[in-house]
């Protein structure tokens, strides 16, 4: 984190303008139904036609397919996060700064689903996001791990090795991700709120209330992959501090049984937000569909936020958020297509608001 941009006043306004801006350039419905329609090839020529040109002109030549895609989409993705780091100024820097290290727990996660499945070191790296604090050769070295143990202990030293070495006994008992994933979440948003109270300044209180819905889903999402999992896994160990919703002997009374835990958050203060993701879940029972339910309704929540307190970091984080949701979009229909998915099969992976 630079020194130099964490001193002085916050530009909201500056920053504000140029993320509105940025955002008008998303990706809307009918450009995904168009997609959905288009092979690999198609699907990389019209990305060359919007604001995804310079990476498509500058990887066609080594790439193809949905290889380029791939690439394309996520050296965008680190381009535009790297400008929000370039535009902010004073504590607005210093939030995004902390915020965007999601991107670690993103590739560290990344990492130990790619090893686990034994997929080869060149298909994690692809799924890989050069976003946040690990720099791309310690990455390449953690893709390269042979096996969850060593992935482990390459990460000892970081602020997630102490954690993931303590859940790693729990991984090895259960032989599910479960423990190692809530791990590296945990690190992150437990580090990501500490400082960010609603006691603070006005910039830190919406800060705080945001981070507080995200660990409040997350901790919803946990909760309900431990209950569907059937491992022995206390759900205590893997809570993550910080939301509004839950304290630990909540989630370890409610994980055991999805229809309490279901009420609970259906009466809870998210009941009105979460409605169409509780009812996906009853409806359907698909944890997969449910999930994504939840992030439409972060992303609806990070926008009612953007929209109420448009001078503050809020809309910053809402624009995060929809810019990783276009990304895993495009994502979805590129590979969907490649496996010879039907469009219904790739609309049920899309989140579109």
């Amino acid at each position: 984190m630079s020194v130099e941009k964490t001193g002085g006043p916050s530009n909201y306004e500056y920053v504000s303008a140029r993320v509105r801006a940025r955002r008008a350039k998303l990706f809307a419905e009918e450009d995904y139904r168009k997609l959905i329609r288009m092979g690999p090839g198609e699907i990389a020529r019209y990305m060359e036609e919007t604001e995804y040109e310079d990476e498509i002109n500058a990887l066609g030549s080594r790439y193809d397919g949905v290889d380029l895609i791939e690439y394309a989409l996520n050296r965008n993705l680190a381009k535009h996060f790297e400008d929000l780091l370039d535009w902010a100024e004073g504590r607005l820097y210093t939030l995004i700064a902390r915020y965007l290290r999601k991107f670690d727990a993103w590739n560290v996660k990344t990492a130990l689903r790619g090893i686990y499945s034994g997929a080869d070191s060149e298909t994690i790296a692809e799924d890989f996001t050069y976003a946040g604090e690990f720099d791309r050769q310690f990455l390449d070295r953690l893709a390269e791990a042979g096996s969850i143990e060593d992935a482990v202990e390459l990460l000892d030293g970081t602020r997630y090795g102490e954690p993931l070495a303590a859940a790693f006994e729990d991984y090895e008992e259960s032989g599910v991700l479960i423990p190692l994933e809530n791990a590296a979440d945990r690190t992150y948003y437990e580090g990501l709120i500490e400082g960010a109270t609603k006691s603070g300044n006005r910039a830190t209180q919406l800060y705080a209330e945001f981070l507080q819905a995200e660990i409040d889903f997350r901790n919803v999402r946990n909760a309900l992959r431990i209950a569907r999992s059937g491992a022995e896994i206390d759900p205590e160990d893997y809570f993550i501090e910080g939301g509004d919703l839950f304290d630990a002997s909540d989630v370890a009374q409610l994980s055991g049984n999805v229809d309490e835990l279901v009420t609970f958050v259906r009466d809870s203060s998210y009941g009105d937000d979460l409605s169409d993701a509780l009812n996906e879940l009853e409806r359907a029972d698909s944890l997969i569909g449910f999930e994504h339910a939840l992030d439409a309704a972060l992303l609806e929540y990070s926008n009612h936020l953007s929209h109420v307190f448009p001078l503050s970091v809020c809309p910053v984080l809402a624009y995060i958020l929809a810019k990783e949701r276009e990304v895993e979009n495009i994502r979805a229909i590129a590979r969907g297509r490649e496996a010879g998915l039907t469009e219904t099969e790739i609309e049920d992976e899309l989140v579109i608001l």
